[in-house]
């Protein structure tokens, strides 16, 4: 058995010192393997600096495609990062119209978890728009094709910012409680298992950043969560297991007088191994 924290953050490194904050709460947390989002090309030597001392090994999006995607130059890419040997085994960007571009795209990767085996982890960032639930209903469906075209025995996690509320149609598809076009699935929302309270990770409550809300959805103390880390159920991966431990925000507090993002993070406690694990009876 292997334990193995998971996170997912937005980085928001366009500051010196929220890139510093970043880079010390990242160190403290330790993550195993994490979706960071909102990176600049990585030529531009901030990912090495957001990640310097972590023992993160980390892949940009912009490593692996062909073409810049639309609006990267004013908000970032995806990247995977993990302590452990990865390789990406597949990307896509969520596009659908052109009125509804993201610049953020899926990455799968495959961990080598020791004593365990093989994970593949799945970071992603929903199109950012509250109004377009058709289009998360089709990422859910691609993530979850991706994992079935991917996934390995022990249970596959996917995480990042979904811009999508717990009661939407895709987060509801994707934690089994209702079909998408004549597909079900199971994955367990780490925070319905383990965490405490609403776990609101974008709104007002995020100081440094409450005039986004407020600017966006036009309604003062709305906050909301969005942000997930979802584990693979029994059904699909029968003879492993991952066990949600604890869960918990991260990124809550200003570091030096500076919040460090626009969301909270989420941090997840796993045990990781093949059989039934510590709860099997």
């Amino acid at each position: 058995m292997t334990k193995v924290r998971v996170m997912t953050v937005s980085a928001q490194d366009d500051d010196e010192r929220r890139l510093t904050g970043l880079n010390s709460e990242l160190r403290r947390i330790a993550p195993d393997i994490a979706i960071i989002q909102k990176i600049n090309d990585p030529q531009t030597g901030l990912l090495e600096r957001l990640v310097d001392g972590t023992g993160l090994q980390t892949t940009h999006q912009n490593e692996l495609l062909r073409y810049v995607p639309p609006m990267f130059e004013t908000y970032g890419g995806n990247v995977i990062a993990s302590r452990w040997d990865h390789e990406v085994v597949e990307v896509f960007e969520a596009r659908y119209q052109p009125a509804m571009n993201s610049p953020w795209c899926t990455l799968a990767a495959v961990c080598q978890i020791p004593d365990a085996g093989e994970m593949l982890f799945i970071g992603t960032t929903g199109l950012p728009y509250f109004n377009a639930e058709w289009a998360h209903e089709r990422q859910a469906l691609q993530l979850t094709d991706l994992d079935a075209r991917h996934r390995r025995e022990l249970p596959t996690v996917i995480a990042g910012d979904f811009n999508a509320v717990p009661e939407s149609s895709s987060i509801r598809y994707l934690t089994g409680l209702q079909p998408l076009h004549g597909q079900s699935v199971l994955y367990h929302d780490a925070w319905r298992i383990a965490g405490e309270g609403p776990g609101y990770t974008w709104g007002v409550d995020n100081e440094g950043f409450a005039h986004r809300p407020n600017q966006g959805v036009r309604q003062p103390n709305y906050r909301i969560r969005i942000d997930y880390v979802f584990v693979g159920s029994y059904e699909a991966h029968p003879e492993a297991h991952a066990i949600i431990e604890s869960v918990s925000l991260a990124f809550t507090e200003p570091i030096d007088e500076v919040w460090p993002s626009d969301h909270f993070g989420v941090t997840v406690d796993l045990e990781v191994g093949r059989g039934p694990g510590t709860l099997g009876l």
